[in-house]
């Protein structure tokens, strides 16, 4: 018995078979992962020549690469956006409206108040609102790719969204600085 076989030329959305899009179906994804891993999984192909072994653990890799790629916002879009052969910039382009850089600053200051007065509930809320702020920025970014098919506008959206990921970074490391 061989392992599944497949093509390496499909994008991610075609292995798992579903739309390619931005707003996913993340429970048909989940199943489609299901179903792919009980096939090629490589405890499943033990009994093979050890070249196989290695191929189902390729297959393996890819699908769980696919998998966390299609299953986190950000990445989904940043993989999408290059589907489109728009590359978000987010290392280099690190131009943003004031008023976003402003609110930064601000987000900023308040975790670094959080952190230096040991307050949880002020690190909470600002957590609570970064949520809120980084759904809002999902929901656009799902618009401008889905809908509008504005990469570019996409991809400027898709920087903010690096700049939201590393401010809930910096909250998390203020909640474990304030456990240690």
């Amino acid at each position: 018995m061989q392992p599944v076989s497949f093509n390496l030329q499909q994008n991610y959305f075609q292995l798992f078979n579903i739309a390619q899009v931005y707003q996913i179906d993340t429970a048909q994804l989940e199943r489609q992962y299901r179903a792919l891993q009980s096939l090629i999984h490589p405890d499943k192909h033990t009994h093979l020549p050890d070249a196989e072994q290695r191929v189902a653990m390729q297959h393996s890799t890819l699908v769980n690469e696919a998998y966390q790629t299609l299953l986190q916002p950000m990445l989904r879009a940043r993989y999408l956006l290059s589907l489109h052969g728009v590359d978000t910039q987010e290392e280099t382009n690190t131009i943003m409206p004031l008023d976003f850089l402003t609110a930064q600053m601000e987000w900023r200051e308040g975790v670094a108040e959080a952190r230096r007065t040991r307050d949880a509930a002020l690190l909470d809320e600002l957590e609570m609102r970064l949520h809120r702020e980084t759904r809002e920025l999902e929901s656009q970014l799902a618009v401008k790719i889905d809908t509008e098919k504005d990469y570019a506008a996409a991809a400027g959206l898709a920087r903010k969204l690096r700049f939201m990921e590393r401010l809930a970074e910096e909250i998390h490391a203020a909640y474990d600085a304030m456990d240690a």
